[in-house]
């Protein structure tokens, strides 16, 4: 299991992915699927992975070398798609190979290949975007009512981002936000653990603004959950209480 989630507001894009792929009593494993592709003054894209591991890797490794167009038999490239839309289809395309031609022999072990992608950035001339893609290779994007996209262990910390997040919100803010969102995925399901990958493309820059692994004993981190429990707790108690009960009136 695995928690991603990216955030696009006005300022940019933030995406936050976890590292765990394996968890037990004695059994905890990490693997990066926070994956940058950038060149600088052209185009900065952010890729986060969920899902079978083997189909994942495949798909990065594919989306490196390039991806037939299925009706052209042209190869294309992230590096040349004129258009985020056109290279959200190249992942698609990617994955969708990687599901067909793995698919038969991971049935037989038993073993999910299903796998899913957070897909965003920005290329010169177009606007920054956010895609989830499926692993059927079809995809939805970033709307102005939807403002992050999760893949994954998302239920835990869709709260928080669905509380918070807004068009105007700060690109820092929303780092913070997507932090905290993953805290609380943390202390609620031990399949999604630190460290954590993070990644900052501020609109029309095109070019990464910060890329940073947060460890799980990292001072920043663990003073924004200790304020952000203290914050609750503040919350709950300045509420009255509510109007039933052996204290009301």
């Amino acid at each position: 299991m695995t928690y991603c989630a990216g955030i696009l507001v006005d300022d940019g894009l933030v995406m936050i992915a976890d590292t765990r792929t394996n968890a037990g009593i004695d059994d905890i494993s990490t693997y990066r699927k926070l994956h940058i592709f950038e060149w600088p003054g052209d185009r900065a894209l952010a890729l986060c992975s969920a899902g079978n591991l083997s189909v994942s890797q495949g798909t990065i490794s594919l989306l490196r070398e390039g991806v037939r167009n299925p009706e052209t038999g042209e190869l294309e490239t992230l590096e040349t798609a004129p258009t985020m839309f056109r290279a959200a289809q190249l992942v698609g395309w990617a994955v969708r190979k990687m599901v067909t031609d793995m698919k038969p022999a991971l049935d037989e072990a038993g073993i999910d290949s299903g796998a899913s992608f957070l897909f965003g950035g920005q290329i010169r001339g177009g606007p920054p975007d956010l895609y989830l893609v499926y692993g059927q290779g079809n995809f939805i994007q970033c709307s102005e009512d939807i403002h992050f996209l999760q893949i994954g262990e998302h239920k835990y910390g869709k709260p928080i981002l669905d509380r918070a997040v807004t068009a105007d919100l700060d690109l820092y803010d929303a780092v913070k936000l997507g932090l905290i969102s993953f805290d609380s995925t943390i202390r609620s399901n031990l399949a999604v653990g630190a460290p954590l990958d993070v990644c900052v493309i501020r609109r029309d820059v095109l070019a990464v603004e910060a890329r940073h692994r947060v460890e799980a004993d990292e001072p920043y981190f663990r003073e924004l959950m200790d304020r952000w429990s203290s914050a609750l707790r503040e919350a709950l108690q300045s509420v009255a209480p509510p109007p039933y009960g052996p204290h009301r009136g």
